[in-house]
């Protein structure tokens, strides 16, 4: 569990946003509610790139602590 004090709704609301600024950086247009017109493969781009730079924060700030 997080050490920190964010709570499910704010969690959720940060990923959100933050997968709508990986798909604006990627170029793909998404957008509030249903978004089956996506192929398979932007999606996992985005989720893919969401990935990537969480993983490089982590590190980031494990690398930091040491």
């Amino acid at each position: 569990m997080a050490s920190n004090n964010m709570s499910n709704k704010q969690a959720k609301a940060a990923l959100d946003k933050f997968k709508y600024e990986v798909a604006n950086e990627l170029g793909i247009n998404l957008k509030q509610g249903y978004n089956g017109d996506l192929t398979s493969r932007e999606a996992g781009s985005i989720g893919g790139e969401m990935v990537k730079k969480l993983v490089a924060q982590a590190a980031n700030q494990m690398q930091s602590k040491q």
